[in-house]
């Protein structure tokens, strides 16, 4: 089977504990109006790799990887579109003693393939992208209920979670839904780590680019502050 992917990252360092491979597939059924990698959408384009391909790939990386206590990470668009190829790339890379990371906003149905990945999986990183159901409709189109019971199913089978929110002011920043978000980072036990991700303006030119519009064009950069603010409420 092949995988469909948008690039490759060959030191990452920001996705996963260590010098990570990163591999960004394509396709997402998300319409986050923050997208800053909105070319990964479409489920059609791509390059196409085997798992075995990859894995050729990785090997030449392997030194800086495993000396860095890193290991390969998958994101996107939503990576668990391609769940049957990822099962097979992870298995590879599990016979071969590689950490993986899944970068995902977990709104999927959980499927037996769904769960025999995960079973394969080191690390989640969990980007929670609102906890109000309606502000999450409006911001990525889709609900939060499936991300949320996604996260639940981590804990409660002992897989570690990175939680992820882009902070981005005057949609994410509410007090009331940062709170709910501490909330539910605390009804959970494998949560290792939470990153606040300040929202910028890096990624307007590829709307503009697919000729789309880009609706948050208005919205500030969030600033030291605004992290320092909700991390204060998250924490506290």
């Amino acid at each position: 089977m092949n995988g469909k992917i948008h690039s490759i990252e060959t030191f990452g360092a920001v996705d996963g504990p260590g010098i990570r491979f990163v591999i960004f597939l394509q396709g997402c059924s998300l319409k986050c109006k923050y997208c800053q990698n909105r070319d990964t959408w479409e489920l059609n384009a791509g390059t196409e790799f085997t798992a075995t391909e990859l894995l050729e790939k990785i090997r030449k990386y392997k030194e800086y990887i495993v000396n860095s206590g890193g290991g390969i990470t998958v994101t996107g668009g939503e990576p668990l579109l391609q769940t049957e190829f990822l099962i097979e790339l992870f298995k590879l890379l599990k016979k071969e003693n590689y950490h993986t990371a899944i970068d995902t906003s977990g709104i999927v149905s959980i499927t037996e393939d769904i769960k025999e990945l995960l079973s394969l999986t080191d690390l989640v990183l969990l980007d929670i992208k609102h906890m109000n159901d309606e502000k999450c409709k409006n911001l990525v189109g889709r609900s939060n209920k499936l991300s949320l019971e996604f996260g639940k199913y981590l804990s409660d089978n002992n897989i570690p979670i990175w939680i992820r929110q882009v902070i981005i002011p005057t949609l994410t920043d509410n007090e009331k839904d940062l709170l709910d978000l501490k909330n539910y980072i605390t009804s959970l036990k494998t949560v290792e780590k939470i990153e606040l991700l300040p929202f910028h303006q890096l990624g307007t030119h590829k709307w503009k680019e697919l000729g789309e519009t880009y609706e948050l064009e208005n919205i500030p950069d969030a600033t030291k502050e605004d992290i320092e603010k909700a991390k204060a409420i998250i924490l506290s």
